[in-house]
């Protein structure tokens, strides 16, 4: 870290990294968790298909958001915010007794999820010099 800069990159770089990371196995764990899911509450999987489908979608929508939301927000409330919502999410699904509610608990953890790349794609571009964002972008990825 230079003299002259009050952040440390490295410590930036790796929370964004660790949040992003959980988000995206978060997404991914649920396909092993669908036979388990199904049994339990009595779905169909093309039912039991939408906790990975709407998880998907809304972070599809989130992506552009996020744009307006790092606008409006410094990038660590909307970290923080982005990680609390999450967190919910997962709260609540963990607690889900039936299927309306467990797929409630996904949108909310994909509304946390949604903002989690993109806003460490933007931070990376911002905190890191031109020569050295290649390998920021790819650490990250």
């Amino acid at each position: 870290m230079k003299q002259n800069e009050p952040y440390s990159k490295v410590l930036i770089a790796s929370l964004l990294i660790a949040g992003s990371f959980v988000a995206v196995l978060n997404q991914t764990l649920m396909i092993t968790a669908i036979p388990p899911i199904m049994d339990e509450m009595g779905i169909t999987a093309n039912t039991a298909q939408w906790l990975t489908t709407i998880f998907m979608l809304i972070n599809g929508i989130m992506i552009p958001i996020t744009a307006f939301l790092i606008e409006k927000f410094t990038t660590r409330q909307l970290f923080l915010t982005a990680m609390l919502v999450f967190l919910v999410g997962t709260i609540f699904g963990g607690l889900a007794t039936n299927f309306p509610t467990l797929i409630t608990a996904r949108v909310i953890q994909s509304i946390g999820a949604g903002v989690m790349l993109p806003l460490m794609q933007t931070v990376f571009l911002l905190i890191f010099p031109v020569e050295k964002r290649g390998t920021a972008m790819g650490t990250s990825v």
